[in-house]
């Protein structure tokens, strides 16, 4: 091949998706259009605005939870601001004594929580991702119909499926006399909650992984698979490095929906210490202490402050993965 043989690309050439250039034009113009309205001083003026609205009652929460109960009994929260009075021991009620002479506090509960929340996000995480990785780059055949089905499977409600669940975890599946499936005996255990977190939450992580996982470069996986790697090894070290923000920011809303849940967990765990969530305990203290606004503020307070803790620790990444592949150009 000759200089001669090299030319220029022309002005009216497609780019390397195969668009024209009026429609690389459009999008381009679009997407300074959306970083344009986005970065005006309306913008951020409307985003301070709703970041206050949102703040003002979740500070009225802790300032209610530190003030002595005649005081909250008395007046609004906001009177900490005059007349500051400040204690914690409606967390030491709350946490440890459960309040007003009341047995078993929040603490085991909270630790129940965290023993069912953390393996129920990584468990669906773990799996999707694998899953999403081999139904976008492992081609076979049923491959595109496998994908549609796990699709579909998220309009089935969560309800319907509770009381099968529950039949198959007692006393297995049974076709007329005859036992299909032999019960798994894990009723009122952590491993019924894992479980049943778990396949609800994977419809919708092979989803968003896949469509994730999927938009990565053609030219990496194919120079890992030149170099020898094998699946899991183009896998373990090139897709999951690249796919951390979509992971972070499924890890947030799964570790959410977990942790807020009374639904799943009040009905395969059951309502005993040994295995309720926290959010149990916290209905029933509603029920038991619907005047005590001190004792009901601090222990949603201490509900609510573990998931911010976890939101702001991946708030970079879940940034990144909410906007990955958005806006081209």
């Amino acid at each position: 091949m000759t200089a001669a043989d090299i030319e220029p690309e022309a002005p009216g050439a497609r780019d390397p998706q195969g668009d024209s250039p009026a429609v690389v034009a459009s999008r381009q113009a679009g997407a300074k259009g959306v970083r344009r309205a986005l970065s005006s001083p309306l913008s951020s003026l409307i985003v301070i605005v709703v970041t206050v609205l949102w703040t003002i009652p979740t500070f009225g929460l802790l300032a209610t939870s530190l003030r002595p109960e005649q005081d909250v009994a008395q007046t609004g929260w906001w009177e900490i601001f005059v007349h500051p009075s400040i204690t914690f021991s409606n967390y030491h009620d709350v946490l440890f004594n459960g309040g007003f002479g009341v047995s078993n506090g929040l603490m085991p509960y909270l630790v129940n929580s965290l023993a069912i929340t953390i393996p129920a996000t990584i468990f669906p995480l773990a799996i999707a991702s694998m899953a999403a990785y081999c139904l976008a780059w492992v081609r076979f055949r049923g491959s595109d119909t496998i994908f549609f089905v796990i699709f579909a499977l998220q309009v089935v409600p969560l309800q319907m499926s509770l009381v099968p669940l529950l039949k198959l975890y007692s006393g297995g599946v049974h076709i007329g006399s005859v036992q299909v499936l032999p019960g798994l005996g894990v009723g009122n255990s952590y491993a019924a909650v894992w479980l049943s977190h778990t396949m609800f939450a994977l419809p919708l992580a092979t989803f968003l992984l896949h469509n994730f996982i999927a938009q990565l470069p053609n030219d990496l996986i194919e120079a890992a698979r030149v170099d020898g790697a094998n699946h899991f090894r183009v896998f373990r070290s090139v897709v999951l490095p690249l796919a951390t923000p979509a992971l972070a920011s499924f890890a947030i809303f799964q570790f959410l929906w977990v942790w807020n849940d009374l639904l799943v967990g009040l009905t395969f765990a059951g309502g005993t210490p040994e295995v309720a969530p926290l959010t149990v305990r916290l209905a029933q203290l509603s029920g038991s202490f619907g005047d005590h606004w001190e004792i009901l503020t601090a222990g949603a307070f201490v509900s609510v402050v573990i998931p911010l803790i976890v939101f702001f620790s991946l708030q970079r990444y879940f940034v990144r993965g909410l906007l990955a592949g958005s806006v081209k150009g």
